[in-house]
């Protein structure tokens, strides 16, 4: 019998002034009995209208309906059809805009608990499941990938699973990219990352660390290494500022640059001595995903205030509800229609306040969002010894300033063919945020999956 409930079941949490002080996951997962329960709310629909919200393709009702039997073995085995990592994509995609969005169930009540089931899947096949993971018979031929991030893994994934020989060069010293540098601990654990990482080399996958592509070695010279195509999913690394006075201050982080001190420099395990900053009063600017995660974790560093400080008004926050849900929970303060014109600082060079000024909203922009327009004589200041930019961020231009034909927009991202992520240099192709900017962990990961399949095409074809 379905489980006709209107309401998801629920996902068990930490106590929000309990988490707020520490890194451990907020989110506790369910046990086999909620996922049992969950699972039976899925009507097995027969035009399967989740799955054409998916980027990656997942095969939701299969491994929803092998759920509902008790064969979570065969539900987690059904997701790695598709996805290569499912433990991070049950944690962090936006289901609630992609799967559950066109999930039936969500036209009369809450729709079915998709990520959390790929979640539990995941999970409950870490502690279980015994490692399958095979190596498939060469096919003879190599092929690199420039960035160990969701969409580098991805399409060295589905690459090897083909039988190619695949070897991925990451520029920094853990595999991973944003999953391990960007994403705090507390919403995506890295020994999960790990352990899809691990499953990637299980298949093959050859990975170099420090290894900075464009510096190292070009993309002529990986050509001239005997790789007959090679991926680009090298991300958008590169953070914005606003050009205001007192960016320079001591005390002002860019967001990638704070979290990469906390998550990939260990500064939330107390035996690291990692050089960061612990503020009392802190402004994070910005309203996305990144600024909630900027701000909560300043919070568990020990921070009294932390504010968000975002130029327009709630319900135009790019921020998943969950995130903005778990930052108020945990304390966060919002400073809404605000927006920072100055960084102050005090004789020392250190930050001390940040002036504002406050907004109203106009006429929509091009985004079809409301202009935020300043209200004259509004300025104001918020004492404050940390400002953390979390404002949006642009790939690094090292790779094409160092690459003869690879094209960029006026932005900084890889111009491709979009059915195929060929980039304008051939036998190159590239996805993910080098492409489109900061995005999606499942974006990228789509867009890794379908390079995979054009490099395979061309390899073939030739």
């Amino acid at each position: 019998m379905p489980n006709m409930s209107m309401k998801k079941t629920p996902m068990p949490e930490q106590d929000p002034n309990v988490r707020n002080k520490n890194f451990d996951e907020v989110a506790l997962g369910y046990t086999e009995e909620m996922a049992l329960e969950e699972a039976q709310r899925c009507l097995q629909c027969k035009n399967h209208p989740c799955v054409s919200g998916c980027p990656v393709g997942v095969h939701i009702p299969e491994f929803i309906g092998l759920i509902a039997k008790g064969d979570f073995a065969g539900a987690y085995r059904e997701i790695k059809l598709t996805n290569s990592l499912p433990a991070v994509c049950g944690r962090v995609c936006p289901q609630e805009s992609q799967c559950e969005h066109n999930c039936v169930r969500g036209i009369k009540g809450e729709p079915v608990g998709i990520g959390r089931l790929e979640r539990f899947a995941a999970d409950w096949y870490m502690k279980n499941g015994k490692q399958e993971e095979t190596r498939a018979e060469s096919n003879g031929h190599k092929v690199t990938v420039v960035g160990a991030g969701p969409a580098g893994l991805t399409c060295a994934g589905d690459l090897a699973g083909l039988g190619y020989a695949v070897t991925i060069f990451e520029a920094l010293h853990t595999a991973g990219g944003v999953l391990m540098y960007g994403i705090p601990q507390f919403r995506l654990p890295k020994e999960i990352v790990q352990k899809e990482v691990d499953a990637l080399k299980a298949k093959g996958v050859a990975i170099d660390t420090d290894m900075v592509i464009g510096r190292v070695f070009s993309i002529d010279e990986l050509f001239d290494m005997g790789f007959e195509a090679i991926f680009v999913g090298s991300g958008a690394g590169l953070p914005s500022f606003m050009n205001i006075p007192g960016e320079s201050l001591v005390g002002t982080y860019s967001a990638n640059e704070f979290l990469t001190r906390v998550n990939l420099m260990k500064a939330y395990r107390d035996e690291y001595d990692t050089p960061i900053l612990r503020p009392k009063n802190v402004a994070v600017v910005g309203g996305g995903n990144v600024a909630m995660d900027a701000a909560r974790t300043a919070k568990r560093l020990g921070a009294e205030n932390v504010y968000i400080v975002y130029r327009r008004a709630e319900e135009q926050m790019p921020a998943r509800k969950e995130e903005i849900h778990h930052a108020k929970e945990e304390g966060i303060i919002f400073n809404l229609l605000r927006n920072p014109v100055a960084i102050h600082g005090d004789e020392s060079g250190r930050v001390k306040s940040i002036e504002c000024v406050k907004m109203q909203l106009g006429e929509p922009d091009a985004s079809g969002r409301r202009r935020p327009v300043a209200i004259d004589g509004s300025h104001f200041e918020i004492p404050v010894d940390c400002v953390i930019m979390a404002i949006g961020n642009s790939p690094n231009p090292l790779l094409h300033s160092t690459t003869k034909g690879l094209d960029t927009n006026s932005r900084g991202c890889i111009i491709v063919n979009e059915k195929t992520m060929e980039t304008t240099r051939k036998g190159v192709y590239a996805a993910g945020d080098a492409v489109s900017g900061a995005a999606t962990v499942i974006l990228a990961m789509g867009g890794g999956k379908e390079a995979a399949r054009s490099i395979d095409e061309y390899i073939r074809s030739k």
